[in-house]
């Protein structure tokens, strides 16, 4: 069986790697066709901000180890690397799909040496002669983040059956429909304020957009946020300096257009928003692995369905920095403002759901995304031994 094609990316994309081992084309010509397939579509994986923080060491034709990194020290949003670790596990559900459309089961060990900020894995590809493909794979290139308004129509009750279906047992679905739909928007609403006007924040937006772009290989088109071009034209002016928000936020309501369109309209405009519940509150690697895992089936069972999504992960994260005690900015006010907001989120989905969360975004029918991050070229992701 062959599995579907990958897409090309359609824009250009800047070598990284894990410290030590640089990407390297040069390795591309000795992989082995099947194994490429799979990497091919594996890493169309969905990461924050289009990230992509692994990198693969290749061992033999059917074994590999994962090098997986974070951005703890430099992104406010990837508290204690675990956005990053729900990444990764996309990625290792991503790998297994793919596998199966070439009748290979596969087997992941993690390296318990390896230190909390690079969790690492080694993958291997076993044959499975007469192995069902998963149907998903046909979908995970088409599968995309929609920041546009989507349709209000609700989701019906096979839609909702299919998406619960998919999850790990133990796993929960909180569905925030009618009221609950506006009061989410409203809560997407206020926390946008937060991450708009504190610096820590401005340096992460500054770094991951790509301006001027329908598509990206590494980054954040600004065509793909949602925003009118105005706007756009706006945002990026603004962006350039942190004076420039400060002015804007304090004496032209700087943050009220980019968080109508961003937030507000397509929270309403949206068949309904949902929480993702781990059967118990995440704290290991491994609990934040295999949330990525079940978050990429969820997501690509969605886009089966014809259904599009949009993550909102900022309401969790901010909740978490405030339910231990940590302090995520340096400006006055922002520890109590994320207070407010997590109270608010804990009273819309309950207290237990809310603490046993590890993914939240909104959903509804509609297109696709016209503009989308793509990924780095392949070769561009694997390191030398």
């Amino acid at each position: 069986m062959k599995p579907p094609q990958a897409a090309s990316a359609d824009a250009t994309s800047r070598p990284a790697g894990v410290s030590g081992a640089a990407p390297t084309g040069g390795l591309l010509h000795k992989l082995d066709p099947t194994l490429e397939s799979i990497l091919e579509l594996a890493r169309w994986a969905p990461s924050g901000d289009n990230t992509q923080p692994w990198r693969f060491e290749l061992l033999d034709a059917r074994r590999l180890v994962v090098h997986g990194h974070d951005t703890r020290d430099h992104c406010v949003y990837d508290l204690d690397g675990h956005p990053s670790q729900i990444s990764i596990g996309a990625l290792l559900e991503t790998m297994a799909i793919a596998a199966s459309t070439v009748e290979l089961a596969t087997r992941i060990t993690p390296h318990a040496d390896a230190p909390p900020h690079r969790p690492t894995l080694t993958v291997e590809f076993i044959d499975q002669p007469g192995l069902a493909p998963d149907p998903l794979a046909a979908h995970i290139i088409t599968r995309s983040v929609q920041r546009l308004p989507l349709s209000r129509r609700p989701l019906t009750a096979s839609e909702k059956a299919a998406l619960t279906a998919t999850l790990p047992a133990g796993y929960t679905v909180c569905w925030l429909e009618g009221r609950q739909r506006t009061a989410a928007a409203g809560l997407m609403f206020r926390n946008a304020k937060l991450r708009l006007t504190m610096p820590e924040a401005h340096q992460v937006h500054q770094a991951v957009i790509e301006w001027n772009a329908r598509h990206s290989a590494d980054r954040m088109p600004d065509r793909a946020l949602g925003v009118d071009r105005f706007t756009a034209k706006m945002m990026r002016w603004v962006m350039h300096d942190w004076r420039r928000v400060e002015f804007f936020n304090t004496w032209l309501a700087g943050t009220v257009a980019p968080r109508l369109q961003m937030d507000l309209i397509p929270g309403l405009a949206c068949a309904a928003h949902f929480v993702l519940a781990a059967p118990i509150r995440p704290h290991r690697t491994g609990d934040y692995l295999a949330a990525g895992r079940a978050m990429q089936r969820f997501w690509l069972t969605a886009t089966a369905l014809g259904l599009q999504l949009q993550p909102e992960m900022t309401p969790l994260i901010f909740s978490r920095y405030v339910r231990d005690g940590r302090v995520f900015s340096g400006t006055r006010g922002m520890q109590e403002r994320a207070a407010v907001l997590a109270h608010d989120g804990e009273r819309l989905v309950g207290q237990a759901a809310w603490e046993r969360a590890v993914f939240m975004g909104r959903i509804g029918a509609g297109p696709p995304a016209q503009a989308r991050s793509l990924r780095r070229p392949l070769a561009d992701l694997i390191i030398a031994p």
